[in-house]
């Protein structure tokens, strides 16, 4: 993706910090298709994530469908573009140990700055953990324009 710029793209090449909540969740970009409107991350689910059963925290899971349905609109924007969502839906299918999760987004409709996003989070057999679908609105990124 190189020569792509902005707020998500400088955060995943290295041109700026990764955002914090990033950052703690391990994200890692994988591959990003920006005409199909998808989007591969990586999540590093530590000890520190899980709740008393030694299973990853349902929080935590929405965190990381969060940063992968947001992700895969922001990939396709201009530089100075970002997004803000405005409704999160997450459905918890299993539970998960710590390890490495692998984050699949795409985005399935956008009209003008109104999208429509889903998102599937896997462990790391594959197997389908979690769901999210996502309305997101794209903005004018207000750091950018300053």
């Amino acid at each position: 993706m190189r020569g792509r710029s902005g707020p998500f793209w400088d955060a995943v090449e290295g041109r700026a910090p990764l955002p914090r909540a990033a950052a703690t969740l391990g994200l890692e970009l994988i591959d990003a298709d920006v005409d199909a409107g998808t989007i591969e991350l990586a999540f590093t689910a530590t000890e520190a994530f899980t709740n008393p059963t030694g299973n990853v925290l349902g929080a935590f899971q929405a965190a990381m469908l969060y940063d992968t349905v947001g992700p895969a609109l922001l990939a396709t924007l201009e530089p100075d573009q970002f997004q803000s969502t405005t409704q999160l839906n997450v459905s918890f299918l299993r539970p998960v140990r710590p390890g490495r999760l692998v984050g699949r987004g795409r985005v399935v409709h956008r009209e003008g700055d109104q999208a429509f996003l889903e998102a599937t989070l896997l462990d790391s057999d594959g197997v389908v953990i979690a769901t999210a679908t996502a309305r997101v609105i794209a903005l004018r990124d207000a750091r950018a324009a300053a």
